[in-house]
This record gives C-alpha cells, sequence and structure tokens, in this order.
C-alpha cells in the first residue's frame, strides 16, 4: 500500500497525518507571510520525525496562491505532490463530493462554495485588518478596540485585566510589531466568548461579528447547506446554529479540524 501524507495548515497549528498512523501538531505557517527560514524550520523538523518512504503529499496551506514557494521533494524525495489551498482542504472535509458551502472560522475565516469537486465561487476574505468577518481574531480586534476607549462594561473589563497584560503599550506593540497579531487578537476569543449570555454587550458583539459573516460570505453563495471547520466555529456551534437561523442557513458538520475529514476524504 502507498505511504500517503496528509499536511493541514493554518496560521496557528498544522496538522500531519500519514497512512501508516502517524498524527501530529506542529506550528502553523502561511505561505505567503511566514519568513522562510521559519518554514523552513517548521518542515525540517516534521520530516525528521515522519521517516522516509513517503510515496504521496496531500498539501493544503494557508496563503497558497498559485504555484507553491516551496518544494516539497527536498523534504519528500520522490514523493508526488498535490498542493491546494487550505480552503479547498476544507471543502473537501466538510462537503466531500457534494455541493456545498465551507467556512473556515479560526483565527481567520474563509468561505467559498463547492461543487463536489472544486471550488467553483470565492469571496475574498481580505485578511483581520479589512475582512475575516466571523473570525476569532476580528472578534478580538473589536474588543480591544473598546477596551482601549473605555467602552468595555466595567465587570468584564477588570476580569479581562485580571487575565491578560493589558497596559496600552503591551496591546499596541503586539498589534503593530509582534510576529503573529491575528493570532494575538484571536487569542481574546475564549475570554469573550466566555460571557455569552451573562453580559449583554459580550453577546451583541459575538452575534454581530457573525451576521456579518452571513450578510458580507455566506449570503453571496447559492442557498447550499454549510459545512464549518475551525477550533473557534467548532467552540461556537451553538451559538452559529442561532445566529444562522435568522439566514436560513442549513449546516452539515462542524469539525474543530479538516484532518478528520480530508482523511475520509482521500482513504486514509
Amino acid at each position: 500500500m502507498k505511504k500517503s501524507l496528509i499536511v493541514d495548515c493554518g496560521a496557528t497549528k498544522t496538522d500531519w497525518y500519514s497512512s501508516d498512523g502517524v498524527q501530529m501538531r506542529t506550528a502553523g505557517f502561511n505561505l505567503a507571510q511566514t519568513p522562510a527560514p521559519r518554514l523552513q524550520a517548521i518542515l525540517d523538523d516534521a520530516a525528521s520525525k515522519l521517516g522516509e518512504g513517503i510515496e504521496e503529499v496531500h498539501f493544503y496551506a494557508a496563503g497558497l496562491v498559485g504555484e507553491s514557494p516551496v518544494d516539497l521533494n527536498r523534504w519528500f524525495p520522490g514523493a508526488s505532490i498535490e498542493y491546494a489551498s487550505d480552503m479547498l482542504g476544507a471543502a473537501r472535509a466538510v462537503c466531500r463530493n457534494r455541493p456545498g458551502i465551507a467556512a473556515i472560522l479560526g483565527t481567520g475565516a474563509n468561505t467559498c462554495q463547492y461543487d463536489g469537486k472544486q471550488i467553483t465561487r470565492k469571496v475574498n476574505c481580505g485578511g483581520f485588518i479589512v475582512g475575516d468577518e466571523g473570525s476569532a481574531a476580528v472578534l478580538g480586534r473589536i474588543f480591544i478596540t473598546d477596551f482601549l476607549k473605555g467602552l468595555v462594561p466595567e465587570e468584564m473589563s477588570q476580569a479581562f485585566t485580571r487575565q491578560f497584560p493589558s497596559d496600552y503599550p503591551t496591546i499596541v506593540k503586539n498589534i503593530y510589531s509582534g510576529d503573529a497579531p491575528a493570532r494575538y487578537l484571536g487569542s481574546f476569543a475564549p475570554f469573550i466568548l466566555s460571557y455569552y449570555r451573562k453580559q449583554e454587550y459580550a453577546t451583541k458583539l459575538i452575534e454581530d461579528n457573525f451576521c456579518r459573516l452571513f450578510e458580507r460570505s455566506i449570503k453571496q453563495y447559492d442557498s447550499l447547506p454549510v459545512g464549518v471547520v475551525g477550533g473557534f466555529g467548532f467552540a461556537a456551534k451553538d451559538i452559529l446554529l442561532a445566529v444562522g437561523a435568522r439566514y436560513g442557513v442549513r449546516y452539515t458538520l462542524f469539525l474543530p479540524t479538516p484532518i478528520e475529514g480530508l482523511k475520509k476524504y482521500h482513504g486514509l
């Protein structure tokens, strides 16, 4: 039997699964943003743990636009390699061979319409500064903007300062000079979600973020079932179900990561 490898890479984490049962997680990367030395270090480490003899690689990566900037044959010599976007990976994971809409909801957000074989339509995600509606990073960005301006209710604001370094210089430095500002902002999402239905401000913040996802992205596609993949979307499943009902959304799967769906898609 051919030894195959699935790689699913997002900005925060990368999942690796080989057909001989090796499964692991490493740091994430974005092919359009991650510096080459860091990318090489991640790939060197993963390849050393996966061993030799891999004959086939399905590589799904964030930031892949056009030709891949890395040649994986350097790490897996002689292997047949499929390079694909993380968006196609998500669509295959939640839709398999059926038409549908796939939504990645993690640190960032991305959506597409899928015909069972390929992506047929895609609303540009834009990143957390000018898009990514529905994502953890955008929720964190809106919250931290309110926090800095004194607009967060006092109880929630005080709890935030106890849990996170929250002085103005630290926040500004992490956003404008940090290695991963989207990941930094997204790290506040679990805290914000913990106040859902407990604090009117937080409830509105969370629901409005998802409403913008439906209004600005999902509504632009045909009326098809929606599959959601990503840790943030999975954690907020009940909220997404309720908010989606307002827009007549039908759901298929909610997966915390694409890897389980991709294993089934590729028959591994």
